[in-house]
C-alpha cells in the first residue's frame, strides 16, 4: 500500500484559495452529515465575502495546507479576538482524512493561539458527532456549553433608541465598544471584527447608551452566508451587553435595524451558559434550530461572570 503524500508547511490562504477552501469545506461537511446519518444534507459553498472577511480576520492564522503537487489539502482558520482564541472552519480533503492530517492543523492552530498568549482556545462541533468530540478530547479539549443557534421571523418594522455604527464617527465608536468589551471579558476584543464588517460591506452594529457612555451592542451581518442566496437574514456574531434589561432592549434593536437592512429574518448564536439570556430570547419568540457543542483546551477555557452577556460566534 502506497505511503501517504506528505503535505508542505502550511502557507498563509489567500483570496485566490477560495474557490478549492469552498470545494473542501463544502465536500467535507457534506461527508461528515452523510456519516452521521443526514444523508439529505448537502451543505453548499459559502459566499466568497464571508471567506474574504474571515481570511482578514484570521490573518496569519488562514491556514492552507498543500500537498507535493501543490493541490488543497486541508485549511484551518485561526482566530483571535484579543485574548480569545478559536479554530473554524477547518477541513480535511475527505479522501486524505484518516492519515493524521486533522490532528496536525488542531495542533498547529493550538501552537499559534498559545504562542499569541491567547487565555481562552476554542472551537464548536456538532454533539451527536462522537468521532469528532473523541478527536478534540484526545488533543486536550474539553466540552462545555452548548452554542444554540436560535432564530425567528420579523413582523414588520420597528422603533428603537439605538444608533447604527456607521451613523457615528468610527474611531470613537469603535473605541466605545472595545471599552464596553474589556469592562464585561478582560482581554477580549471585537474591534478588528467590527472594523472589517464595516470595510466589506457585510452589515452594522447596533449600538445602545445611556447617559451617553455604551451599555449594549450588537455586530451583525447582512450578507447572504451561503453563494447565491438572498440576502434576507440578519446573523448576530458578536453581542455584548451590561446586563438582562439591555440585552432585551439590544435584542429588539437589532431587530429594527435588520428590517431596515432589508431581513426578514433574524439569527442569534446563544451560549447555553448565559442562561437567563437563552430564557429572554425563547420568551421573546425565538426557537432553536441548531445547536453545537463548545469545547475548549484544557485550562484555556470561556467562563461567563457577572451580570455582563457576551455572546461570541465561534463560526463565521
Amino acid at each position: 500500500m502506497p505511503r501517504p503524500e506528505r503535505l508542505r508547511a502550511p502557507e498563509r490562504a489567500v483570496p485566490e484559495d477560495i474557490e478549492r477552501i469552498n470545494r473542501v469545506f463544502s465536500e467535507a461537511f457534506t461527508d461528515r452529515y452523510q456519516r452521521d446519518g443526514l444523508s439529505g444534507v448537502r451543505v453548499p459553498p459559502l459566499n466568497p465575502a464571508i471567506w474574504r472577511f474571515a481570511m482578514a480576520g484570521a490573518a496569519d492564522g488562514a491556514l492552507v495546507w498543500r500537498d507535493g503537487s501543490k493541490q488543497l489539502v486541508a485549511f484551518n482558520m485561526v482566530h483571535r479576538s484579543g485574548t480569545e482564541g478559536w479554530m473554524g472552519p477547518l477541513a480535511v480533503r475527505p479522501d486524505r482524512q484518516g492519515e493524521g492530517i486533522g490532528r496536525t492543523i488542531v495542533e498547529e492552530g493550538i501552537r499559534r493561539l498559545e504562542t499569541a498568549g491567547a487565555r481562552v482556545i476554542g472551537l464548536e462541533t456538532m454533539p451527536r458527532t462522537i468521532e469528532n468530540i473523541g478527536f478534540y478530547s484526545g488533543l486536550g479539549f474539553r466540552p462545555g456549553h452548548l452554542t444554540v443557534s436560535m432564530g425567528r421571523d420579523l413582523a414588520g418594522p420597528g422603533t428603537s433608541a439605538a444608533t447604527l455604527l456607521t451613523q457615528v464617527d468610527l474611531g470613537p465608536g469603535v473605541r466605545s465598544c472595545r471599552m464596553l468589551t474589556e469592562a464585561a471579558a478582560p482581554g477580549v476584543d471585537f474591534s478588528r471584527e467590527i472594523e472589517l464588517t464595516l470595510e466589506h460591506r457585510l452589515g452594522d452594529v447596533t449600538r445602545l447608551s445611556e447617559n451617553g457612555r455604551l451599555a449594549a451592542y450588537a455586530l451583525w451581518h447582512v450578507a447572504p452566508l451561503a453563494e447565491g442566496r438572498a440576502a434576507d437574514e440578519v446573523r448576530v456574531l458578536k453581542l455584548v451587553a451590561r446586563d438582562l434589561p439591555f440585552f432585551r432592549r439590544l435584542v429588539s434593536a437589532v431587530e429594527c435595524d435588520a428590517w431596515t437592512a432589508g431581513a426578514r429574518r433574524i439569527a442569534i448564536r446563544c451560549q447555553s451558559a448565559y442562561r437567563a439570556a437563552y430564557g429572554a430570547l425563547v420568551e421573546a419568540g425565538y426557537r432553536v434550530h441548531w445547536t453545537d457543542l463548545r469545547m475548549t483546551l484544557e485550562g484555556k477555557g470561556d467562563i461567563p461572570a457577572g451580570e455582563s452577556i457576551v455572546f461570541s460566534n465561534w463560526e463565521i
